[in-house]
């Protein structure tokens, strides 16, 4: 049994080099509200969610991306509804955002 029940990482990662990057999207941001949901519907902790920030998935001319485990599902999105389905549907629902899975 994993401690976590789905453990999210927000890709928050910024280049200096020019290319695209999650972090010039709003990945800071966009993991703080999800962070503020997550607690806000009672999921934070121990066989619950927990949302973390991580350096770079290199996958960021895909991005902004998040992925979900255990599952290992990959999402973009593009702002606060975005990330609402992917709370909504798949951590509180346990189904997958079709639309945003890259």
């Amino acid at each position: 049994m994993s401690y976590y029940r789905r453990h999210v990482f927000f890709c928050t990662n910024l280049r200096e080099d020019g290319r695209q990057c999650c972090q010039e999207a709003g990945a800071e941001e966009a993991r703080e509200y999800a962070k503020t949901r997550i607690k806000e519907l009672g999921l934070k902790g121990p066989d619950g969610i927990r949302i973390n920030k991580a350096g770079c998935l290199d996958r960021c001319a895909e991005g902004p991306v998040v992925v979900v485990y255990p599952e290992g599902v990959w999402y973009t999105y593009v702002d606060k509804h975005d990330l609402d389905e992917i709370i909504d549907q798949h951590l509180v629902g346990g189904k997958e955002v079709k639309r945003l899975k890259i």
